[in-house]
């Protein structure tokens, strides 16, 4: 299983995002090395599809599911739409859910 955070210097929330994603692979019995991408400038947002800081991939999918490329790399805080509204995190249901498809995959 491939695990990625991207994240750039400014984000108050990459932290807490990496400590969440730890958090849900030790409940879910899952041992993997979480690859950190960080995103310094446009050009490395270019090469990485950044979807800006804090961003989740497994198997190279976004965590959120309704997530969708909108072509913007730009190095940036990320906003997650999650159901208690607007967040700079994205809910923990959803990085399960991942993660449970790359199992099953």
């Amino acid at each position: 299983m491939k695990l990625e955070v991207f994240w750039f210097d400014d984000c108050p929330n990459h932290h807490a995002a990496t400590a969440l994603l730890n958090e849900t692979l030790d409940e879910l019995g899952v041992s993997a090395e979480i690859e950190m991408g960080k995103v310094p400038d446009l050009e490395t947002g270019e090469k990485t599809k950044f979807a800006g800081s804090p961003t989740i991939r497994i198997n190279g999918k976004d965590i959120d599911p309704s997530y969708e490329d909108t072509g913007d790399y730009t190095p940036r805080c990320r906003v997650y739409f999650t159901s208690e509204g607007f967040k700079g995190l994205p809910e923990k249901a959803w990085i399960v859910d991942a993660v449970r498809d790359a199992i099953a995959t």
